[in-house]
């Protein structure tokens, strides 16, 4: 008997378990911003061997009844999660935004008159770093605050407020997303020519590293902290 169905919606289920985005990213499936969509809708869509995902979401379920000290994003309060979400992925981008805007930049002035896709890398990514600057701007000084007051103090004029600014941060997400997409298929998967060099490929292994935070930033407030406001919208 299967643990999970083809019913259940992606985002749900990453949720549930963590260690099920590891699969889904493995099948290219987006648990994110595409996290309301069902198994059952993502296997259609994208073409996906139904029995093969369920296996590999079960196995994913057996390995982590023996991972210890595992967080569970979904027990936490709201205020608690926004805390983790503020440590951990907005210092992650803060760090992380400079140090590629000068390797994207690097990398196009050296290699750029011999692959010319590194100028829509180099407009892509600056394009997102200028989004995600101004997002995480809105979420500290506006969205986060908001929740934080309606977890000590609800009412419905700060669900109303929730409900609005929370609408506005899933559209910059399916953004941010949007260009993440573009990003993955303009550089080839992030493959590195031969002619590339170490600060090509640095470039590149940064650029896939900032995707898997932001799916994982973007998970923890789309599927689980924005979820607990759905009654308002």
């Amino acid at each position: 008997m299967n643990t999970f169905s083809i019913s259940q919606r992606v985002g749900e289920i990453a949720a549930i378990m963590p260690k099920a985005s590891e699969v889904f990213r493995e099948f290219n499936i987006d648990f994110c911003c595409g996290g309301h969509r069902t198994l059952a809708e993502v296997i259609k869509t994208e073409n996906i061997d139904e029995q093969q995902l369920l296996k590999k979401l079960e196995d994913a379920y057996e390995e982590s009844k023996y991972i210890s000290n595992q967080t569970n994003f979904t027990e936490m309060s709201s205020t608690k999660l926004i805390d983790y979400i503020i440590n951990t992925h907005h210092v992650f981008l803060r760090k992380t935004l400079p140090r590629l805007s000068e390797l994207t930049t690097k990398i196009l002035r050296v290699h750029g008159s011999n692959h010319e896709s590194l100028f829509r890398v180099h407009k892509l990514f600056h394009s997102l770093k200028a989004e995600l600057e101004q997002h995480l701007i809105k979420e500290e000084e506006i969205l986060f605050p908001v929740i934080r007051e309606y977890d000590a103090n609800p009412s419905s004029e700060l669900l109303n407020k929730i409900s609005a600014v929370m609408k506005e941060t899933e559209d910059e997400h399916d953004a941010a997303g949007g260009i993440l997409k573009e990003l993955r298929k303009v550089t080839n998967d992030y493959s590195v020519p031969e002619d590339g060099c170490n600060t090509y490929r640095r470039a590149f292994d940064k650029l896939e590293e900032l995707e898997a935070d932001l799916f994982r930033h973007i998970h923890l407030e789309n599927n689980i902290l924005f979820r607990r406001f759905d009654t308002v919208q």
